[in-house]
């Protein structure tokens, strides 16, 4: 999935965490097997194939995955979309140094495809169709979170109950350190590379944080961030970074980006109203904003 994991496990025998490790990580590639785009046999890859064609049967762990982010998709009013794969990205190419940004059309336009109502269930069949031709489906903003969740779940079964599966950064935690004491997470100061501006002490607990820091461009001295809203086709701006905190990864993982894409006012209101989720924002001018439940006491240096 282009991500990097780590696994730790926490148990008296060497050999049982060990084992449990390993079938983390085995599970994590079976999960990227069924989602992946950059594997041909994938049901994502099957799914884009017959865009606008035809509806594709899938396994019935997809289908609910797809379910649930739809509804990410309605509650997020479109900022959170499967079908973000549709863009463009001959205009926004952030892996190659980028001189100038594209007009306004040419970015509308570049995002014209994406629209989750345009992603069709039928829970019956157990298929998936998009409706238009050259739409694509991408589990970029689900898919590590899901697989954080499930290589959890498989070491919890094998008896480890304490643990962390760090996905690129995307975390879930359970149970305690060695020593006893909660673990000690911190988040990414957005202005220095690899400096930590906050600590929590948490367990049982999911955290994944979204910002500009992490692939960007520079044009004309300003940073755009790879976050494009789907409504402009334009980087977003206003927010360096959003870290959500909740209960499972996968929807840490997918409420990020949608904070990001609202902006600080709507953000918190929509995290606000939902239960068991909070978040921290760091806006454009290094201010911290967090839910109603996180109290921090802390600076940005830039």
């Amino acid at each position: 999935m282009g991500n990097h994991f780590e696994l730790t496990a926490v148990h008296e025998n060497e050999l049982l965490a060990q084992k449990a490790v390993e079938a983390g990580v085995a599970e994590i590639k079976r999960i990227e097997a069924l989602l992946s785009t950059f594997q041909e046999s994938s049901e994502t890859n099957a799914i884009n194939r017959f865009a606008g064609i035809k509806p594709v049967t899938v396994s019935e762990e997809t289908f609910s995955l797809i379910e649930r982010a739809q509804r990410i998709s309605q509650v997020t009013d479109g900022a959170f979309d499967l079908s973000y794969g549709s863009l463009d990205k001959r205009f926004w190419n952030f892996d190659t140094s980028m001189q100038s940004l594209p007009n306004k059309q040419t970015a509308s336009k570049s995002v014209a495809l994406i629209n989750y109502k345009n992603i069709v269930l039928n829970p019956v069949s157990s298929t998936v169709m998009l409706k238009q031709e050259g739409m694509r489906i991408g589990f970029g903003g689900i898919g590590k979170g899901y697989a954080a969740d499930k290589a959890k779940q498989i070491m919890l079964k094998m008896g480890v109950h304490s643990g962390v599966v760090n996905a690129s950064g995307d975390l879930s935690v359970w149970g305690n350190q060695p020593n006893g004491e909660p673990w000690t997470i911190g988040i990414a100061n957005p202005n220095l590379s690899n400096t930590i501006f906050s600590y929590f002490k948490i367990s049982n607990i999911a955290m994944a944080t979204s910002g500009n820091y992490e692939k960007y461009a520079i044009i004309n001295g300003k940073k755009y961030s790879h976050t494009i809203n789907p409504r402009t086709g334009y980087p977003v701006e206003g927010i360096k970074s959003v870290t959500i905190l909740t209960s499972f990864a996968e929807l840490a993982d997918a409420m990020a980006t949608p904070v990001m894409i609202l902006g600080v006012e709507a953000g918190l209101s929509l995290i606000n109203q939902i239960d068991q989720m909070e978040v921290i924002i760091i806006d454009d001018n290094d201010q911290v904003f967090t839910s109603k439940n996180i109290h921090l006491k802390t600076e940005i240096d830039a």
